[in-house]
């Protein structure tokens, strides 16, 4: 377990020298013992006081972290557990206004053990005042990005924690809805573990002590790099194709290249296209497809790019979850996103079914088909189906030499009409799949071209309507 850290001293381990400057405290007084007058609060509090030197569980201000100024809420665990009360919900709370009248970035540093018993339902009822802040801080499209220290347990975790766009925690901290003494007596332990949160798709990366200020600090330089959210940003440029360079002869050997091993996958598009990246991982639903679907944003040519990238395997629900929160939080911020398309097609055993494949594909196509922000896709390998179009921008694709797109993989489109094995190539070139077939049915915009190259969109300003392959974009 990383060593439990004090309000001020993660403070320190994260701002940059002598730039935190504390808000105002808010005015307020509940009274004698608190708003249920319970006896013996107030000597509670003042013992809190002595012993932390802070007069609440939080302590906030602004700060710039690396080099980019954010809002910065730092819970202090040694007072009464760093629990939440109506003070401590003033002080949130004016922290979110700060961070929307600044625009600013908002970072909950998380150490509680949830709502103060002493202040019943009223400290409760904090939760409400908390995440109504935070929607209002998410419609200003501003990020907020979490960072979970030990231990984060019940209405903290559930709003300030889980609610964020972006999670980061400390190894071992505990983190969970329950906390350490009211969890079933035969709870294993190692469930309620920030690792256990980052596997089950609930955060996003767990984050050792000495490397947290760099993390923290560049992710908030890529979520505050977008454009105004109300105007969408240019579109993000299309990459450059690192495979093969001609184009396939038949529809059989467009397949063949895009099953090929050799053939460039996802991260060597993304190590190609971005100066560094940072990534998501998890639909918040209890899953994650870190194999199958890459997610995050990237620093492309000096601006924020999102990106999701499938990987060559078969989709699982997790992984189009996994896009579809990163396509919804890029649209909020005004970021572009890159989507790059390689699939056999959807998981579809009997497992993706109990996840709700059905639904995790439908609900990208509604993602992509309602973003404001420009959504501009490469199909890089495999275009295998619906599982395949779900990440696929309408208008806005392009394919490389080595790609195709089909409505289903030539042996089923063969299996389906019944005919044998020996028609399955010809098959291929009836569905006409390959990138130039694609390009003259309409279903891409054109054809990525090798590094050195004008890019799609520039050769199409500087040549009309022709590109590198001799075919109309």
């Amino acid at each position: 377990m990383t060593e439990r850290l004090t309000a001020r001293e993660i403070l320190a381990l994260l701002v940059d020298d002598a730039t935190f400057t504390e808000l105002p405290h808010p005015a307020g007084d509940s009274g004698p013992g608190g708003p249920l007058a319970w006896q013996g609060y107030d000597a509670s509090r003042a013992r809190a006081a002595q012993r932390t030197g802070e007069g609440e569980s939080v302590v906030v201000g602004t700060a710039s972290v690396e080099g980019t100024p954010a809002v910065l809420i730092a819970f202090e665990f040694g007072f009464l557990g760093g629990s939440l009360g109506e003070r401590t919900g003033d002080r949130l709370e004016a922290a979110h206004a700060h961070a929307r009248a600044h625009r600013l970035p908002v970072v909950p540093l998380i150490a509680t053990g949830g709502s103060r018993m002493q202040e019943g339902m009223i400290a409760l009822t904090q939760l409400q005042r908390v995440a109504r802040q935070s929607a209002l801080t998410r419609a200003a499209g501003l990020a907020q990005i979490a960072v979970l220290r030990d231990p984060t347990t019940g209405g903290g975790w559930a709003t300030l924690g889980a609610g964020a766009d972006v999670i980061l925690a400390l190894p071992g901290a505990q983190v969970g809805f329950a906390g350490s003494r009211v969890r079933p007596a035969d709870a294993d332990p190692a469930a309620y573990t920030a690792e256990a949160q980052v596997a089950c798709g609930a955060a996003d990366a767990v984050v050792p002590p000495a490397e947290l200020r760099q993390v923290l600090g560049r992710w908030l330089r890529l979520l505050s790099g977008g454009a105004d959210p109300a105007a969408a940003p240019p579109p993000a440029p299309v990459p450059f194709a690192l495979g093969a360079h001609d184009l396939p002869d038949s529809g059989w050997e467009a397949v063949r290249r895009a099953r090929s091993p050799r053939r460039p996958r996802a991260r060597a598009y993304l190590d190609a296209y971005f100066g560094h990246r940072v990534a998501l991982s998890g639909d918040r639903c209890g899953g994650a497809d870190p194999g199958g679907m890459l997610c995050g944003f990237g620093e492309h040519q000096g601006r924020t790019v999102a990106y999701a990238a499938q990987t060559g395997t078969a989709t699982l629900p997790s992984g189009y979850r996994t896009a579809t929160r990163l396509i919804r939080l890029a649209d909020r911020l005004g970021v572009p996103v890159l989507t790059l398309v390689d699939t056999p097609g959807a998981a579809n055993g009997a497992e993706a079914e109990r996840q709700g494949a059905g639904a995790a594909i439908a609900e990208l196509f509604g993602a992509v088909a309602a973003a404001r922000t420009p959504v501009t896709t490469l199909v890089i390998g495999e275009g295998g189906s619906g599982g395949a179009l779900a990440l696929a921008a309408p208008g806005g694709t392009w394919a490389t030499p080595d790609a195709y797109f089909s409505v289903i993989a030539p042996e089923a489109a063969a299996a389906i009409l019944k005919r044998p094995d020996g028609e399955i190539r010809a098959t291929a070139d009836q569905l006409r799949i390959r990138p130039q077939d694609l390009l003259d049915l309409g279903v891409i915009r054109g054809i990525a071209g090798p590094p050195g190259t004008l890019s799609p969109a520039t050769r199409n300003r500087h040549k009309g309507n022709h590109d590198s392959t001799g075919h109309r974009p």
